[in-house]
């Protein structure tokens, strides 16, 4: 039998001590192990990838929603009476734990890359799974409060799309190392032929993907529309408390070229601008009349609600996080704002040569102006003096009375058939950009029917809407959307050449020791061989040393030929292959 006498030399490891390490409290050399991973772990490391994907569409979904948050808000306070940013508690555990399930991820893929066994440890598996069940907790609590939203998703995706492809790009790039590791340090077989086929059609879809893409960054100009209008939704909410005129004059000052406002009918006949049906949320109504601060706001003559504050609450609660840019003047000027009438608005409008879209909501059956509401509004707007023209209306009333309100241009904000339209004599559309597809835009445009989208607060979005050829976009952030395009052509060149040069780079990496042995003539190499590297604190005496044990010991074992050895003191290494012993 042959003896050998032990002789390794072991070296520091300090990445795979820190990859084992954290993953599953493996620090040292003796925990690890480079065997199979059982089932068991293998099925951990099938919830931590479906716990990934699920957080990644999770935060995806919040990200893409950013542009609704303040209709997520609002639909809160409806339900709660209490107004507050509830985006907050679900955007900060939604970010640690996006952060902690990804990073998981790339050590469970350093183990595989580095033949190391999965071994998940016991508290990372309980975060694994609270992170899992709070986040299907969340996503079914949002299908109940705010089922609507998920249409943003497809949607998001024609816009995104340019974005999504520099992550999936970076994605299938990283994903080289394992497959070349796979692929090229294993004896040929056909599912590895497979795998490497498969990986290069995948990398080649990812590299053409953007040909496939409609947006204003790579569109080109000759078939771009112009730039739809911005109207500015209640002014400008996020700089300016909603449905001031300080909030109107924001939105003109960023670009708007309209103003959109909600118009409720005080009782004694005086249209004012209030989007809440109470006036608690947005006034000082519970200081002033305590006693009244739950009544519809229409059941309020215009002396009471004129002489409420309307702009201390935005200060106060600060909704969009924009109040510590203000400057000292801005907030003096905000803090004494007062509820603006219908007049005063269309004033504003008029001066700026701008034109207004009103969302009149009728008052409630008991109140004394129910019938009257639109003669009401033609008076505001004569007084105002602006064009009648040049003001449109959508009215939350059956169609039976908006013809009534006559002289003034007639939107509707549900979709309808282009008879309905004829019939009704509308000339324009306001819809929720999750109701206006490429196809309605398209064919209401071809017949001459103006198309506005509400709700239009990311730029992604805008981008949507202007290939789609829509003539004006509502929003609540007119400062947002003045945004220039990308040169998203360059970058999608610049990244499929450098992705290109390192998949080449990672692949050749990987073959580099194969390429060694096969120009040095070992293609005969094995795992049975024994590599006694140098170690760089060694002298040459001590590795010469070492090397004379190992022949000797072999020699004397009953070594049948000096072919088994081979030394290369040159590269500082002795390799001994088992061919040729005998018991």
């Amino acid at each position: 039998m042959v003896k050998h006498q032990p002789l390794q030399v072991y070296e520091k490891q300090l990445f795979v001590s820190f990859v084992t390490g954290i993953y599953g409290c493996r620090w040292k050399r003796y925990q690890r192990s480079q065997e199979d991973s059982s089932r068991w772990e293998c099925t951990w490391f099938i919830i931590l990838c479906s716990s990934f994907l699920l957080v990644l569409f999770w935060a995806y979904f919040w990200l893409v929603a950013q542009n609704d948050f303040n209709e997520f808000n609002w639909s809160v306070y409806n339900r709660s009476g209490a107004w507050s940013d509830e985006t907050i508690p679900i955007l900060a555990p939604t970010t640690v734990g996006f952060s902690y399930i990804t990073f998981l991820m790339i050590l469970a893929l350093f183990h595989i890359s580095l033949g190391q066994q999965l071994n998940l440890y016991w508290v990372h598996k309980i975060g694994v799974l609270a992170t899992l069940f709070t986040t299907i907790s969340g996503v079914v609590s949002v299908d109940d409060i705010w089922g609507d939203e998920w249409d943003i998703l497809l949607v998001s995706l024609q816009s995104t799309a340019p974005f999504l492809h520099i992550g999936a790009l970076a994605t299938v790039t990283a994903i080289s190392w394992l497959v070349a590791g796979y692929v090229v340090r294993r004896d040929r077989s056909n599912f590895q032929v497979t795998v490497l086929v498969i990986y290069i059609i995948i990398l080649l879809a990812v590299y053409l993907a953007p040909l496939t893409f409609s947006c204003p960054c790579i569109m080109d100009r000759h078939t771009l529309r112009p730039r739809p209008d911005i109207i500015g939704r209640r002014g400008a909410p996020m700089l300016a408390p909603e449905n001031t005129i300080v909030s109107f004059n924001r939105a003109l000052q960023n670009g708007a070229s309209s103003l959109e406002a909600d118009v409720t009918i005080s009782v004694d006949g005086v249209p004012f601008l209030m989007r809440d049906r109470t006036l608690r949320r947005t006034t000082d109504v519970g200081k002033v009349f305590p006693a009244r601060q739950f009544e519809d706001a229409s059941l309020f003559n215009w002396t009471e609600i004129h002489s409420l504050n309307a702009g201390q609450w935005f200060l106060k609660s600060d909704p969009y996080w924009t109040v510590e840019t203000l400057t000292a003047r801005d907030r003096l000027r905000i803090g004494n704002q007062t509820v603006c009438s219908l007049v005063d608005m269309l004033r504003l409008a008029a001066r700026a040569n701008s034109s207004a879209l009103l969302d009149i909501r009728r008052p409630p059956p008991e109140h004394p102006r129910h019938r009257s509401w639109f003669m009401d509004t033609l008076w505001a707007v004569q007084k105002a003096g602006i064009s009648p023209k040049r003001v449109r209306t959508v009215t939350w009333t059956p169609d039976t009375d908006r013809g009534r309100v006559r002289g003034l241009p007639q939107s509707a904000n549900e979709k309808l058939s282009l008879e309905e339209i004829r019939q009704r004599g509308i000339t324009s559309l306001t819809l929720h950009y999750s109701k206006a597809s490429h196809t309605d835009i398209q064919e209401y445009l071809a017949h001459n029917v103006s198309v506005t989208v509400s709700a239009v607060n990311a730029p992604w979005l805008y981008s949507v809407l202007w290939c789609s050829g829509v003539s004006s976009v509502s929003s609540d952030a007119p400062q947002v959307l003045r945004k220039s395009r990308s040169a998203y052509r360059f970058i999608w060149f610049s990244s499929d050449l450098v992705s290109i040069a390192l998949v080449i780079g990672i692949f050749c990496f990987q073959n580099y020791h194969m390429i060694r042995w096969k120009m040095s003539g070992m293609q005969n190499y094995n795992p049975e061989q024994i590599v006694l590297s140098a170690v760089a604190n060694r002298t040459n005496r001590d590795l010469n040393v070492m090397k004379e044990k190992l022949i000797f010991s072999e020699l004397n074992n009953g070594l049948s030929s000096t072919e088994d050895i081979s030394l290369f003191p040159e590269n500082g290494y002795a390799i001994y292959s088992h061919g040729g012993l005998g018991d």
